[in-house]
């Protein structure tokens, strides 16, 4: 493969879209098996959910670490790097046999996910430049979302055999995907222009990249509604299956099915879309790849507003599917708005800065969830005020400014 070559920008979406399903898979698969899990290992709700949290507040303290690695160094490697350690962390999830080793395992899975998404997405903005961003991020968000909407095979192949054999599963699958990259991946190669007009910059350093986006407002307004809506996004992701399998009856099997197969079938189709029309609106209204994203926030919160009031199940898939679809066009276009806020340079780090305060919050959120759930209140409340959330994150985006001289 000749990273030169025209074709090859879309190849380094294409590998990466299984690398981002994989990552995905091996992170949420385990939410669908929480009956077969405490079959085999006993634990309250609130120690299932930290399991979730646990990883996401690992995941999260070292995103920013993890981009800046990306942003010194070689992103492919970082990325090829992640994946096997990942993979290997994977497989001896299969092989815990306490809550201890689980969440052990749950925590250096974190340690190694963290390196990956700053450096593929800085890895892709690298490469696809101008009116392909959007929807070459948005297709490598679609990766993940296919990843998400395969947790279902989780909780089936625990109900069909045990919920250590999907681990045994995918954790191959990734360690060998990593030889692959290894002879395909390559970073992009500086033009004599940029070459010049990095000569005479100094090293990054992690403290100067700190301090360059700390300083900058529109940065700040990113932190604020990315990790409002990380709460919200990995509440429902967490719980989903829960809800339905309780509120509708529903056997483990089925309730993951519509929690991942029809919810995550809806991120994909809404990632595209939500990049696809940010591309299309950009050449005419430079805020476009800032407004699709409002626009989806203000239709997402009413559709998981519906969905956790109703007792009727077909209306809950449905309305879940609208939020699903909608709240994803933040994260095709999540990259190309800090293109166009920060600087070039320390694009990983500050996507990874981001993945911090997501993941923290987030894991609080997951486990607060579990908690209130152990105190009797209910997931339809908590949904609920989520959607309420979903409106303060599209205010906070839209008074983000563009910098005129980022690109």
């Amino acid at each position: 493969m000749n990273p030169k070559s025209n074709i090859y920008p879309w190849i380094i979406v294409a590998l990466l879209c299984v690398v981002g399903c994989l990552n995905y898979l091996d992170r949420t698969m385990i939410t669908t098996m929480r009956g077969s899990i405490l079959q085999s290992i006993p634990m309250t709700d609130a120690q299932f959910g930290l399991l979730t949290s646990l990883f996401l507040w690992v995941y999260g303290l070292l995103s920013p670490l993890a981009g800046f690695l990306a942003d010194r160094f070689n992103r492919s490697r970082v990325i090829i790097g992640s994946l096997f350690v990942w993979s290997v962390v994977t497989w001896f999830t299969a092989h815990a046999t306490t809550f201890e080793e689980l969440l052990w395992t749950r925590a250096l899975m974190g340690v190694s996910e963290a390196c990956y998404i700053p450096a593929a997405l800085a890895l892709i903005t690298d490469y696809h430049r101008g009116s392909t961003r959007s929807l070459a991020t948005g297709i490598h968000m679609g990766g993940i979302m296919v990843g998400q909407s395969l947790g279902f095979i989780g909780g089936w192949l625990a109900e069909d055999r045990t919920w250590n054999f999907a681990f045994n599963i995918f954790g191959g699958i990734g360690m060998i995907y990593s030889l692959v990259l290894l002879f395909t991946l390559r970073d992009r190669k500086e033009g004599v222009q940029e070459k010049i007009a990095i000569k005479d910059l100094p090293v990054i350093s992690f403290k100067n990249a700190i301090t360059d986006l700390f300083k900058n407002r529109s940065y700040l307004l990113a932190m604020g509604f990315w990790g409002l809506g990380g709460m919200v996004s990995w509440m429902v992701v967490g719980w989903l299956p829960t809800y339905y399998k309780e509120h509708f009856n529903l056997s483990q099997t089925i309730a993951g099915m519509y929690a991942t197969g029809y919810f995550h079938t809806a991120s994909l189709l809404g990632v595209l879309t939500g990049g696809y029309l940010a591309d299309r609106w950009s050449r005419s209204f430079p805020r476009a790849r800032i407004m699709v994203p409002v626009i989806g926030l203000i239709v997402a919160a009413p559709g998981i507003f519906i969905a956790s009031s109703t007792t009727i199940l077909g209306v809950a898939v449905v309305c879940f599917m609208i939020y699903a679809f909608t709240r994803t066009f933040l994260d095709a276009n999540m990259m190309p708005i800090l293109c166009m806020i920060v600087n070039p340079r320390y694009r990983a780090t500050g996507y990874g800065v981001l993945n911090m305060i997501s993941c923290i919050i987030g894991g609080l959120g997951l486990y607060a969830a579990g908690a209130l759930r152990d105190t009797e209140i209910n997931l339809e409340r908590m949904f609920q005020v989520a959607a309420v959330t979903l409106l303060v994150c599209a205010g906070l985006l839209y008074f983000v400014r563009q910098d005129e001289e980022r690109v």
